[in-house]
């Protein structure tokens, strides 16, 4: 497999990431997860928009890159024109100890992966191991650090659900661990607001553009919710359980999946 690493295109077994680097060593980056169909990046403008927010909240300068032309290389390397793009930037190499460098040098990283079919619906818990901090600037960024995510996601597996949804310092509904969260009450479809420490999910955005409003969510609020789905950058899931309870109605999510471009 080939990757991009700091303008050049090198075999993955060759490429190589400084030890000292803030982002293996303090996970002092960010990243974006983003869908190629066809050639094409999905949402690229939405996309570098929220890289760029991350980078301002981490005061971390942005070098310049041309993320459709190192698609187009990879794509063409890896002979595929359907395919995950992954972009990880890092603050770079700095010295030991928390302060970052006054004058610091990233580290851009692209790898791909082929476009997986799309998971079947999915069964979900509630973590209990961590919550979201909905105060913490980082709740609205894609940083490198996901160890939250990480632990809600190890008690999902081990109760032998797909996801857990994380809830915040006040019991009430943030995201999944790697997406956003929509339910239908009353006939309506919710998600919570950012403040509530949801991600600013480029996908969420088309379905707020479709007519969903924001309002907090209770955890009575997903025991009643009679329809509740996943979106990403890759697409809408759907859910069928939630605790051990059923819920049979995709009607919204497949709304959606006729409505949204992918």
């Amino acid at each position: 497999m080939r990757v991009w690493l700091n303008g050049a295109l090198l075999d993955a077994d060759d490429a190589r990431i400084a030890p000292g680097d803030r982002g293996f060593t303090l996970g002092d980056g960010l990243f974006e997860t983003l869908a190629v169909r066809a050639g094409t990046i999905s949402r690229l403008p939405a996309h570098l928009a929220r890289l760029a927010a991350g980078a301002q909240v981490l005061g971390l300068p942005l070098p310049a890159f041309d993320l459709p032309q190192i698609a187009a290389a990879l794509l063409q390397a890896n002979g595929w024109s359907d395919a995950v793009l992954r972009l990880t930037v890092t603050r770079g190499v700095g010295p030991r100890g928390v302060l970052p460098p006054d004058q610091p040098s990233p580290t851009v990283l692209v790898t791909a992966a082929p476009m997986a079919a799309p998971g079947g619906p999915a069964r979900l818990v509630t973590a209990t191991v961590t919550r979201r901090n909905e105060h913490s600037p980082l709740s609205r960024i894609k940083s490198l650090n996901y160890l939250d995510n990480i632990l809600a996601r190890q008690e999902a597996h081990t109760l032998g659900a797909d996801d857990a949804l994380l809830l915040n310092t006040q019991g009430r509904l943030a995201e999944s661990t790697i997406a956003n969260v929509f339910l239908v009450l009353d006939g309506t479809l919710v998600t919570p607001p950012l403040g509530e420490g949801a991600l600013p999910g480029v996908m969420r955005a088309e379905v707020l553009a479709h007519g969903a409003v924001e309002r907090p969510v209770s955890v009575a609020d997903l025991q009643a919710a009679s329809e509740i789905f996943l979106t990403s950058s890759l697409g809408v899931r759907s859910v069928h359980e939630l605790a051990g309870r059923a819920l049979s109605s995709q009607a919204a999510a497949d709304a959606l999946r006729r409505d949204i471009t992918p």
